[in-house]
């Protein structure tokens, strides 16, 4: 992969002011549907060239960042039904994973659009996960199966089902544990590969002895691990994002201004803020994730429950109006 250039850091006195006076490049996609919430899912490449799109309408798109013109797009056909989830392999600038609700999870070549691998009759699937290292996913559908997959074998390497509804899901930096997040607000802390509870209680019947963050009142949907293992992040429908440090697992620091439901979340590159998403209200909230103070709202047209920022920049890719949008923040002294 192309070698990643030198970064700043941007003071949050400046962010704060900066972020909500950009306007947003728009990416026009004529032929895909304009509801609010078409757009499923967005990742972008590991070096921040490269954005793709997954939309209910089973449209499955992969944008250059510098060039909002369709015409510059590759689209990837075949699935059958909803895009629910994509992310790139995080060591290979164009192999892209999608994860679609007909049970069918492949794996693509974005420059030749070649399907280099496909699993198929896994259910209703719906999250998706890398490890670090690339050299497979998990994948969960709504029956509460997580499947691990490697991209060259088309059956799954193992399934693991779980006893409680699990939504989303994410890798440690060292590919050793799973954070799964939890249908009654908790997020539990699981080893990989076999899925086995990484903290138990010895004081507690077996039933009940497993530790769990419990940060929510209500399903915790949203979890995002700090670039440099610091904080992990998780939102749920209770409005609120949890902020845990990961070495004794205290919750530090709880964010409040959420609109509604939390739906995404994400770390900027160097991992200072972090920003959320909602399927209500008409704003991306911006937080600082050292001190919790909320910095600034974005304003959106509609909804904005998908946004990520982008890799190596301060860059932030997000659903607005049916559409992908990116806002770009130029660097600068601290």
């Amino acid at each position: 992969m192309a070698r990643l250039a030198p970064r700043t850091s941007v003071a949050p006195e400046r962010l704060k002011t900066l972020l909500p006076s950009l306007k947003p490049t728009i990416y026009h996609d004529p032929s895909a549907s304009k509801t609010p919430n078409n757009i499923r899912t967005i990742a972008w490449n590991p070096v921040g060239t490269y954005i793709a799109t997954g939309c209910l309408d089973k449209t499955l798109r992969v944008w250059n960042a510098d060039k909002p013109n369709v015409r510059q797009t590759t689209e990837l056909k075949g699935h059958t039904a909803s895009i629910e989830k994509v992310a790139f392999n995080p060591v290979k600038e164009l192999e892209l994973c999608s994860v679609s609700s007909d049970g069918v999870v492949r794996f693509w070549d974005v420059k030749t659009k070649q399907v280099l691998n496909e699993v198929k009759d896994l259910g209703e699937t719906f999250t998706l996960a890398w490890a670090p290292h690339g050299e497979c996913v998990v994948v969960g559908n709504k029956a509460d199966t997580l499947f691990v997959i490697s991209p060259t074998q088309s059956s799954p390497i193992s399934s693991h089902q779980q006893s409680v509804q699990t939504n989303s899901i994410s890798f440690c930096w060292s590919s050793e544990r799973i954070y799964a997040t939890t249908g009654d607000g908790k997020t539990r802390i699981l080893s990989f590969p076999d899925f086995e509870p990484v903290y138990q209680f010895d004081y507690k019947e077996e039933s009940d002895a497993e530790f769990m963050l419990a940060g929510h009142t209500s399903s915790c949907v949203a979890i995002e691990l700090h670039p440099f293992n610091r904080y992990l992040a998780t939102g749920g429908t209770d409005s609120l994002i949890s902020l845990w440090e990961t070495t004794e697992w205290n919750c530090l620091r709880t964010a409040t201004k959420m609109t509604g439901p939390v739906r995404s979340l994400s770390f900027s590159w160097d991992g200072l803020y972090l920003v959320g998403g909602s399927d209500e209200g008409t704003g991306l909230e911006i937080f600082n994730s050292e001190t919790g103070e909320h910095l600034c709202t974005y304003k959106t047209t509609t909804a904005s429950a998908i946004v990520t920022w982008a890799p190596n920049r301060y860059a932030l890719a997000y659903a607005d109006s049916g559409s992908l949008r990116v806002i770009g923040a130029s660097t600068g002294g601290k």
